[in-house]
């Protein structure tokens, strides 16, 4: 799990963590998750019984076509994030039949700088993986052209969700930075594959 620190939420009046790009945290505590989203997609997930639950935020779905590439273990990529996150659930005590999502992000910000729609396969792959999963989705607010600023309660399962017009330079940073650095592939592509 990823190593957070907690702090006082002024405007929730509660204990809050923040999670970044390629991050996940889960919890038993009633405290309040945030992260910010541009094309990226952060899942929250919880057990709708207990109240256990998380929120992962990953950048792409998968890297390249090498599912045995040490990379794609890491919590940028969607198929380790969910994994990560479903498992970490479980473990604290999360019973699976009672998992629900709701998912957010996938927005078009990249458009500007990259003819690949990361937001786009985000969100195909997310949806994806929780229909596999079995994992049904209570809400969702994917793609468009906007980022989001996502607040997510895990014990009772209220989320909160700020759209943004603008989103900041160091998010499409990271992203920008992300794409350049490994082949990407449409998930498309990898069907087409197979």
């Amino acid at each position: 799990m990823t190593v957070v620190t907690l702090y006082y939420h002024q405007v929730f009046k509660c204990e809050a963590v923040n999670i970044f790009p390629g991050q996940f945290y889960v919890t038993d505590q009633d405290i309040l998750i945030c992260t910010i989203l541009g094309s990226c997609v952060a899942a929250c997930i919880r057990d709708r019984i207990s109240g256990i639950g998380g929120m992962n935020h990953f950048i792409l779905p998968f890297i390249g076509s090498d599912p045995n590439n040490p990379a794609s273990e890491s919590a940028r990529y969607g198929a380790y994030a969910m994994e990560s996150l479903v498992n970490e659930v479980i473990k604290l005590g999360a019973i699976r039949k009672n998992l629900e999502a709701k998912v957010f992000g996938g927005g078009n910000v990249s458009r500007n700088y990259t003819n690949f729609n990361i937001g786009k396969n985000n969100v195909i792959f997310v949806r994806e993986y929780l229909r596999n999963e079995g994992i049904r989705i209570t809400a969702e607010d994917l793609a468009d052209i906007q980022g989001r600023k996502v607040y997510f309660f895990p014990r009772s399962g209220k989320v909160f969700v700020k759209k943004m017009a603008i989103i900041t330079p160091s998010i499409l940073n990271i992203e920008k930075e992300y794409t350049d650095s490994m082949k990407v592939e449409t998930l498309s592509d990898k069907i087409d594959s197979l």
